[in-house]
């Protein structure tokens, strides 16, 4: 217990030491988030969140690996992946880098996890009923797809202070909730250090103490890597492995992993429908996204940080009640399924519902 707390002590200061360290760095080199027609930010913030929280878990994993050396393959396999994708998000927070490369580099990362890690979605669950369905070699593209949906959806949905942060709080409390119930003690506390090496960076994202004035900002190599990091958690912990109760078993059902994400895949694909729809690239920025919405109902920034974090956490916890009452997987799906088709008709016709809640007055509609 001792040695945990140290870790959790270790992880956070080595987070926060980066953070230190680095922002002038970022100034000096110019990796800051300037203001445009999207970003109503004032001056340039630097984009180190997402380094200084890698190096954080980067820190606390050599310590790890220094006691517990038997798990040195897997470890450092998701490390040497993690540092792609963060490199790769520094790169694009710096020279903004086209769709394609980025896709590219993440297919090689999704690749590593697959062949060198061997974790990949065999098995998706009972879907409709019939048993688990065992994918086979079709594994390893829908593996790719999932990894790749999800990186897009913490990258897209990362556009006011906090909020990248929240949703990951929201999404690693209910993680490591599980992996607790199924006595997963490893994937458990690092879902426990994840939070710790985000603490500092939602400190000075936030400015929540005087000590930590000085903004920075997470940087698409934070979005991706924490989309990197909860989806390879997942898909271990949906998997059947031979830790925990007994061998041959998984952490949780793999429908949860739709669960953990909910909020983030909600607002992708229903924003990506949209752009379709609309004949733009579903990859084209706007201001549609759930917080835009919000802020134009009349919620302020932190308001409305406050009420998705509170939406993502209700959401990802469904996951943990469908875990403790052992709710069928095809029940489950059905829930996504109309909970999707709920909140892209919600989405399509928002400026009413924003209208009604702001008492009938004349607002900006989003476009139809």
């Amino acid at each position: 217990m001792i040695f945990a707390f140290f870790l959790l002590v270790i992880a956070f200061c080595s987070s926060l030491t980066a953070i230190i360290m680095l922002r002038p760095l970022g100034i000096k080199i110019g990796l800051t988030d300037r203001p445009n027609a999207r970003k109503n930010h004032v001056g340039h913030i630097p984009l180190i969140g997402g380094i200084s929280v890698y190096i954080g878990l980067f820190v606390t994993s050599l310590i790890i690996l220094v006691f517990y050396p038997h798990h040195v393959s897997e470890l450092m396999t998701y490390l040497f992946a993690s540092l792609l994708i963060v490199l790769t998000g520094v790169l694009d927070d710096r020279f903004d880098l086209s769709v394609r490369i980025r896709i590219i580099v993440q297919i090689v990362i999704t690749s590593i996890m697959m062949f060198v890690a061997g974790d990949a979605l065999f098995n998706v669950g009972n879907l409709f009923g019939f048993g688990d369905i065992n994918m086979g070699y079709f594994a390893y593209p829908l593996t790719v797809i999932i990894v790749i949906g999800s990186i897009s959806a913490y990258n897209m949905v990362d556009g006011i202070d906090g909020l990248i942060g929240g949703i990951s709080v929201a999404t690693f409390i209910p993680l490591s909730v599980l992996f607790y119930l199924s006595e997963d003690i490893h994937e458990m506390f690092f879902c426990l250090l994840c939070l710790a090496v985000l603490t500092p960076y939602l400190l000075y994202n936030l400015q929540l103490t005087k000590y930590c004035s000085k903004k920075i900002f997470m940087g698409d190599a934070g979005s991706m890597f924490l989309g990197l990091t909860v989806v390879w958690l997942i898909v271990i912990g949906g998997q059947k492995h031979s830790s925990g109760l007994s061998a041959d078993t998984s952490a949780f059902s793999p429908i949860i992993g739709v669960w953990i994400l909910a909020l983030p895949l909600l607002d992708m694909i229903s924003i990506m429908l949209r752009r379709i729809k609309k004949g733009f690239s579903p990859f084209k920025p706007d201001r549609d996204h759930l917080h835009h919405i919000f802020m134009r109902a009349g919620f302020s920034s932190r308001e409305t940080l406050i009420i998705i974090t509170i939406i993502s956490l209700l959401l990802s916890s469904i996951g943990v009640l469908t875990t403790l009452y052992s709710v069928p997987d095809y029940l489950q799906l059905g829930a996504f399924l109309s909970l999707l088709l709920a909140y892209n008709y919600s989405l399509s016709r928002v400026w009413v519902l924003v209208t009604i809640y702001r008492g009938g007055t004349t607002v900006n509609r989003l476009s139809r």
